[in-house]
């Protein structure tokens, strides 16, 4: 059935077909519901530090070792995407990625949990197979829109994973969330096997070659440098907000709980938008130009929670929801144009090059994460504006360079 897909997505895209709308929903669903499986522990940290017997620093660790895994699958499971079928690859990250999810949700202990943390983080990287997948079914004319379409339904999950998690688990408890996010991975496994073509790879380097040219890639091309650079720069900033938002949220002054910590994500889901246009702007304007505005806006809107200790409760809600939609709007536009710029580099070199890309910024999500924990212990959520505000500063200076 699938034997003859490969040749006509490759016809469609040279002939400058549009994608398929269904197959192209598709992809962001699948893109979405993977890369949301790294973030639905986040507002759930409250409930669960009660539930498991385990303190709050120990904790911090669950995300920490999600987006370590999820950096260690990057650099060492995404550019197989190259080399073999991504069809077959993004098959078997969905039922490993099923799986470890079912392991969190029936977690005995603190440490059973841990581990099942970095197994998610590893097989979530299918969502890094999705996208390349798309900017090659796409043609050139509408990579930028195709990669915005499914960036949009990737940042969506990032979003609203917190708050589909956060009231979950308050009606239903933690472990209903990991089992219910498990179901979602099965079904878009169920309709990838259907629905997607298979793919043919693009080199037939060994293992050990094609890891090693990641190096070569990163020596080759400062476009590819800056942006990694970038947006690494920018996750640190965007990781330590939320992984600490449902923590401090649910101290002093506030007492919200985890329904209220995940309902910040509706704040930052209409950031998404931002990717479809930004998709469009890079096909018109040029991507260079996107990074910039998208990283002045992240340094503008991080610099305003300088001013939370002047305002009343009231206000500081209001300015964190303001300040959610600013980041989160700059954020998704430079990364949109990021992948635009890195996609144009070496077409046969696309999943390494979105492996190094995201390394990158997994790498600055995981010390977010990390620093974002220590700051608030130490100095509360002045600390934490304070870290995201200076990352974002030193990736609008790589972008001005």
């Amino acid at each position: 059935m699938h034997a003859t897909k490969p040749a006509l997505s490759a016809a469609a895209g040279a002939a400058g077909a549009q994608l398929p709308l269904s197959l192209l929903m598709l992809l962001a669903t699948g893109a979405g519901l993977a890369v949301a499986s790294l973030y639905y522990s986040q507002p759930m940290l409250g409930i669960l530090a009660e539930d498991i017997g385990a303190s709050a620093r120990l904790l911090g660790f669950v995300p920490t070792l999600t987006q370590l895994g999820y950096a260690l699958g990057l650099l060492l499971l995404a550019p197989l995407g190259d080399r073999y079928d991504r069809r077959r690859i993004i098959l078997l990250k969905a039922g490993a990625l099923c799986a470890a999810l079912l392991l969190a949700g029936a977690s005995p202990s603190v440490e059973v949990l841990l581990a099942a943390s970095l197994a998610v983080g590893l097989a979530a990287t299918m969502a890094q197979d999705i996208v390349p997948a798309a900017a090659t079914l796409a043609p050139e004319s509408g990579r930028g829109k195709a990669v915005g379409t499914v960036m949009t339904g990737l940042l969506l999950g990032i979003l609203l994973s917190r708050v589909v998690s956060g009231f979950v688990a308050e009606h239903w408890g933690w472990r209903a969330m990991f089992l219910a996010a498990a179901g979602s991975i099965a079904a878009i496994g169920a309709m990838a096997w259907r629905r997607l073509p298979r793919f043919t790879p693009t080199t037939h380097l060994p293992y050990r070659a094609l890891l090693a040219s990641l190096g070569g890639l990163w020596r080759r091309h400062p476009a590819l440098r800056r942006a990694a650079w970038s947006q690494g720069l920018l996750s640190v900033g965007f990781s330590a907000f939320w992984s600490t938002l449902a923590v401090m949220l649910h101290g002093a002054p506030f007492h919200l709980g985890a329904a209220a910590a995940g309902a910040f994500g509706l704040a930052g889901a209409a950031g998404a938008l931002a990717a479809p246009i930004a998709g469009r702007l890079s096909d018109r304007r040029g991507p260079e130009r996107v990074t910039r505005l998208g990283a002045g806006l992240v340094v503008l809107s991080f610099a305003s929670l300088a001013l939370a200790p002047w305002l009343t409760v009231q206000g500081q809600i209001g300015l964190l929801v303001a300040a959610s939609i600013g980041f989160d709007l700059g954020i998704q536009a430079t990364l949109v144009a990021h992948q635009t710029i890195v996609y144009g580099i070496e077409p046969a070199a696309r999943s390494r090059l979105n492996a190094v890309l995201f390394t990158g910024v997994f790498v600055g999500m995981a010390a977010g994460s990390a620093l974002g924990a220590v700051l608030l212990a130490q100095w509360g959520w002045m600390g934490v504006a304070g870290l995201a505000t200076l990352s974002a500063l030193a990736a609008l200076a790589v972008r001005m360079r």
